[in-house]
Parts: structure tokens; sequence; C-alpha cells
């Protein structure tokens, strides 16, 4: 059998929930990524009408955390991307919070999450409204940020991804293009300077409203100490290659969304000595195996199961959704983009079809019949609490 998160779960959880306790949120997220694709979650049995073939299909969880479902959302969601990708140069911006925060965001994620979205907004909104960078003034830009939390071996490294469209919609209806170059943005020294100065500030305004009153450093002797090392050091704020057309684009935005902090394809082993996984060692694609103790990897990947409601892709400018719908036509309009039709919810069988290149009504086994539902199992009303899956149940019930 194959190593997966949900296998790692079963065999390990008891070790690590004997000294560890679940919030709501990662309780959830560990009944759902242990029952997903099991008859806990029901399922149907398909018999072929020719050869008589038959075998049991059981439903996926949908959890945003579960390293097995996603894949036909992410492609919703890139469909729907389709008419809001305009035809110019995309640039790539990676916003970090220092690790010295790490410990904030442990009592209070929420505030640090919307925190950082607001302050890289506005940081990247006040420089594509500025005329030296756009040559225009009060631009309206086109950008969408992804909050991912963790590094390649599941430590906590809380970061935005931003994909900005390179030039603002102007009050007069046209599009402009940075000033300097068309691919060029904003220096990253000078973002990074803005951001930390908007993320510090509202921490301090928050510590003295006392809203984060769990803050591991709120004494006022660490607290302080703290802000002086944030201002000590520049925030790192790194800027990639501009991309290339809107497929390229799609393509490169598939890669950030609707990604979980491990996938199941890089797990190589579980086992009662612990868990074997596969990170990226350089730039190049090279890649080097890494080994936890079972409760430790359980640890690590519970550190990245987001608080409840958290959106973690948002659009901002020209995309928001408050105005997306009279901002995002004028963009069209100025670029002489012809009209979009709007995409059609897509049936299981037929997104399969169209991107895994194969027919899940096919039978497996004669290639000639087709499968139908002769039975159906209901899903159990009430999953099992985390630390009691013990056995991976995807056999017949």
């Amino acid at each position: 059998m194959a190593a997966t998160v949900a296998q790692a779960l079963r065999q390990h959880g008891a070790a690590y929930l004997a000294t560890h306790a679940l919030n709501t949120p990662q309780a959830k997220a560990w009944r759902a990524i242990v029952a997903c694709r099991t008859a806990a979650l029901g399922g149907q049995c398909l018999g072929c009408d020719v050869c008589g073939h038959c075998h049991w299909q059981y439903h996926s969880c949908r959890n945003r955390h579960c390293p097995q479902c996603g894949a036909r959302a992410k492609d919703a969601w890139l469909q729907g991307r389709l008419a809001e990708v305009l035809p110019v140069p995309y640039i790539h911006l990676v916003f970090t919070l220092p690790h010295s925060l790490n410990g904030l965001y442990g009592t209070h994620p929420k505030w640090v999450i919307d925190t950082l979205f607001r302050c890289t907004a506005q940081t990247l909104g006040e420089f594509a409204g500025n005329p030296r960078w756009m040559g225009v003034r009060a631009g309206s830009p086109a950008f969408s940020l992804v909050l991912h939390t963790w590094t390649q071996d599941l430590r906590r490294h809380i970061h935005v991804h931003a994909v900005m469209a390179c030039g603002v919609l102007g009050q007069d209806g046209r599009w402009h293009v940075p000033a300097r170059q068309p691919d060029f943005l904003f220096p990253v020294q000078a973002l990074s300077a803005v951001l930390r100065g908007k993320f510090l500030a509202a921490l301090a305004a928050a510590h003295r409203d006392h809203t984060l009153e769990h803050d591991p450093q709120g004494g006022q002797v660490e607290w302080s100490a703290r802000q002086q090392q944030l201002y000590r050091h520049p925030w790192v704020v790194y800027a990639k290659a501009p991309l290339g057309g809107p497929a390229q684009v799609l393509e490169y935005l598939s890669r950030y969304t609707h990604r979980t902090a491990i996938g199941n394809t890089r797990m190589r082993s579980v086992g009662p000595d612990g868990v074997a996984f596969t990170v990226r060692a350089n730039e190049h694609g090279g890649k080097r195996l890494v080994r936890l103790p079972g409760a430790e990897f359980v640890r690590r990947f519970l550190l990245h199961v987001l608080p409840t409601g958290v959106k973690r892709i948002r659009h901002y400018g020209v995309l928001a959704s408050s105005c997306k719908g009279v901002k995002l036509e004028a963009a069209r309009l100025a670029l002489r983009m012809p009209a979009c039709n709007q995409q059609a919810v897509e049936s299981a069988r037929n997104f399969m079809a169209r991107v895994g290149k194969m027919d899940v009504l096919l039978c497996p086994c004669c290639k000639t019949g087709q499968l139908r539902a002769i039975h159906v199992l209901p899903g159990q009303r009430t999953l099992p609490a985390p630390g009691h899956h013990q056995v991976d149940c995807r056999g017949p019930p």
C-alpha cells in the first residue's frame, strides 16, 4: 500500500494525541482526511453491463487540507480565472513574515493572516497608485494573493504569493503600463520597507488595544525586544521573472492555489519507526529524503490547518469581488479583448475526460462496457474521533 498522510494519522495519531490537544479545525480536518475515499463517507458499487465486473467507489471528503482532494476544485477555479487573465505581462512576488512572529501566529493565527493580507494589499495598492511607477495617479491594479504557511519539510513559514498584472486601469478608462519598462513593477527593497512599517504599525495598535491577549511575547520587555528586532532586519520580499501569456499565468497559478502542505506523491513510507517523505533539495529539481518520528510528522502537518472561515485566496483591485463586474470589463475594453463566454458547471465525468484523458464509467476489465451503480452505501452520520482510526476501511463494506 502506498504511503499517505491519512495512513500517518491512523498509525501515529494516538502517540501525538497523548501529549497534544486539537483545536476544532484540526479535529475536523483530521476526521475528514482519514475518512476520505473510505466506506465511512459512503459510496456506490459500480457494475459493468457487459462482463459483470464490479467495484466500490467511495466519496471524497472535500476538505481543503486533504491531499487526496482538490484536483477538480482547482481546475474549476482555474476555469473561472480564464475570463480574468488579461493579455499583459504578469509578475510573481512573495512576501514573507519573519520567523520571530511564528509564536504570535500560533496563538492568534486569524489576526496574523488577515493583517498580512491587508498590509500586502495596501502596499501593492499604494505603489500601483504612484505615478512614479505607473505613470498615472490612483490607478487600479489587478492582483491575487495566495497564503502558504509551510516549508518543504513542513516547518512554519508564513508567506503570501502575489501574482500581479504589469499595469493599472486608470481613471480615464485606459490601461497604463509601468513607467520604467513594461515588465518591471516595483523595487523589492521599497516594498519590504513599506510592508514592514504597515505590519508593525498594526501590531503596535493591537498591542495598545489589548487585542492580542495571548501573545507569547506580550509582556512589555519581550514585546519591545521583538519590535526592535523586527525593525532592525529587512523583511524578505522576492520578485520572480515576468510570466508569459494567459496560459502560462494560469499554469503558474495552479502551482500555488489549492495546494496542501504536503501531497501524497511526496510520501515514501509510514512505519513504526516514523514517516519518510521527499523535499526539494535545489532549484534544479533535485530531491532528498526527510525522516521524522511519527508524532512529529503529525504535529508539523497540523501546524498548517487554517482557522475556520479564513480565505486562503483573495483578489484585489480590478479583480476584487465588490467591483470586478465593472472594472474587469473596463480593463478588457481598454485592452480590446473579445467578450468571454461564461464557463458552465462541468460534470465529474467530463472533467476526467478532459483532464485525465479517461472515461470514468468505462469498465476497467473488459474496456467496452459501461459502469452502472448497482448498490449505494450511505455514509456515517458521525465520523470517529481523531485517534480512533486504526484500520484503512477501503475494502467492500
